[in-house]
C-alpha cells in the first residue's frame, strides 16, 4: 500500500481510538480483504477465517489507542493480530481434533484442503505469494511453518531437524528479506 494510504490508515486509527465509528467503517473497508486473505491462508477454512476477521476488528476497535507507528505500519499491526488469532484457532482445532481422534488410527494425517479464493481482491494474495516465492527455500519454509501452520520455532526446529538457532536466524532473515521485497513491489506499483 502506498504512503498516502498508510497515512490515511494511521489517521483512521487515531480517530477510532477517539470512538469514531465512521473512521472504523472506513478502516474496515480498507483492510478487511487483507485480513481475510491472510486468515484464510492460515486456517484454510472460510468460516473460521471470517471469525478471525471479526475478532481482529473487534480488537482494533478496543485497542486502537495502543497502535504506534514506531512498531510498524497499520497493515503490519493487523497482520500480527490476524496471525495470533489464526494460530490460536489452529491450536484450538488441533486440541479438539486430538480429543475426538479415533484411538485405532492416531497417526492419520488430515486430508489436504484446497485453498478457496478470498472475497477481497486477489492482489494482496498475489503480492504476498509472489514475495514468498522469491525467498530462498530455507527461509520460506520456516516462515510458512510459523505463519501458516502455526508452529513455534521449537516445533519447526524439531520438524526440520535443524538447531533452534538456525531456525531463528532463517526466520529473522526471511522476514527482513520479505519486508524488502514487499516494499520494492509497492514502490514499483506506485511508479
Amino acid at each position: 500500500m502506498d504512503g498516502v494510504a498508510l497515512d490515511v490508515s494511521t489517521r483512521l486509527l487515531r480517530e477510532i481510538a477517539r470512538g469514531d465509528r465512521d473512521a472504523f467503517t472506513r478502516f474496515y473497508d480498507l483492510h478487511a480483504a487483507l485480513v481475510h486473505t491472510f486468515a484464510l491462508r492460515i486456517l484454510r477454512e472460510r468460516g473460521e477465517a471470517e471469525e478471525v476477521v471479526q475478532d481482529v476488528f473487534v480488537q482494533v476497535w478496543r485497542q486502537a489507542e495502543t497502535y504506534s507507528t514506531d512498531r510498524g505500519s497499520p497493515e503490519a499491526w493487523l497482520i500480527m493480530m490476524t496471525r495470533s488469532r489464526g494460530i490460536d484457532k489452529l491450536r484450538s482445532r488441533r486440541r479438539r481434533d486430538e480429543m475426538v481422534r479415533p484411538a485405532e488410527n492416531p497417526d492419520r494425517l488430515p486430508e489436504l484442503v484446497v485453498l478457496e479464493s478470498a472475497s477481497g481482491p486477489a492482489e494482496a494474495r498475489a503480492t504476498l505469494g509472489g514475495a514468498l516465492a522469491d525467498l530462498p527455500v530455507a527461509q520460506r519454509s520456516v516462515l510458512e511453518l510459523a505463519y501458516f501452520d502455526g508452529l513455534t520455532q521449537s516445533e519447526i526446529a524439531a520438524r526440520l531437524g535443524e538447531p533452534l538457532g538456525t531456525v531463528k536466524t532463517r526466520m529473522r532473515s526471511g522476514l527482513e528479506r520479505l519486508r524488502g521485497l514487499l516494499a520494492a513491489r509497492s514502490g514499483a506499483e506506485r511508479a
